[in-house]
């Protein structure tokens, strides 16, 4: 197994920053420092200290959040703001957000400790649908539900056409709800600018076939295997043929 693989299942970090914490030195295998992230190694035998601490596989934990406007979506914050792990009381363990939502965004969020789940759900290439509500600023014209629709052109590229439906329509505002598969940083705020209309207020309301139903905002659920299971098969199905 590889060595990152290995410091993902064991609630270290997702597989992506486990890679990091390898090449910064933080981590030994059998007492020797390993700054290699393509390292092998036996699950079985060898010994894997990160920190000082001695890790161990974890048992696998996926929750869903329905994640409150001025909570981070992080695991600690320097300068002392509110994060979504003061949301998880009685949750042993190291967990991760799976992605990200804004300080002011609401809605779905997705935390886990296993880090290939983590990778297939936020990655691109698994083509994993996002949901969200938008408030915007205006009457949104057709011009920028084609643009929307079609692809926009940020500072990182071109995203990924977006699937949107408009709600409701008021005099100053637009309700519309928008999917995407892409994960990029502020990418939905982003697009909406892009084309000329604000966002006033964001929630993401589903990932795939997963919603928010009845859960509260700021309480959280464990989700059930079948649904860990579905995204899964999901993300898998989702990924392009070469």
């Amino acid at each position: 197994m590889r060595l990152a693989k290995y410091l993902a299942a064991a609630g270290a970090a997702s597989r992506r920053k486990a890679e990091q914490l390898i090449v910064e030195g933080r981590i030994k295998v059998n007492g020797v420092l390993v700054i290699e992230p393509g390292r092998v190694i036996n699950p079985h035998l060898d010994i894997i200290d990160f920190d000082g601490q001695i890790l161990k596989p974890q048992k696998k934990i996926y929750l869903m959040l329905n994640k409150p406007a001025g909570y981070l979506s992080s695991t600690y914050d320097p300068h002392g703001r509110p994060t979504v792990m003061d949301l998880l009381k009685g949750i042993q363990g190291r967990l991760y957000p799976v992605g990200r939502l804004d300080l002011d965004t609401r809605g779905l969020l997705l935390l886990s400790n296993d880090g290939e789940f983590t990778n297939k759900i936020i990655h691109p290439r698994y083509h994993v649908d996002k949901k969200y509500q938008v408030l915007v600023k205006g009457q949104l014209s057709e011009k920028a539900l084609r643009q929307l629709r079609k692809g926009v052109q940020l500072e990182d590229g071109l995203t990924s056409p977006a699937e949107v439906k408009v709600l409701q329509t008021n005099t100053n505002s637009t309700l519309i709800e928008m999917s995407i598969h892409e994960g990029r940083k502020r990418q939905v705020k982003r697009m909406l600018a892009q084309v000329g209309f604000p966002v006033i207020s964001l929630k993401r309301t589903a990932i795939a076939f997963l919603d928010l139903g009845n859960l509260e905002e700021g309480q959280y659920r464990h989700l059930d295997p079948h649904e860990v299971k579905g995204l899964l098969d999901l993300a898998q199905s989702g990924v392009p043929e070469k």
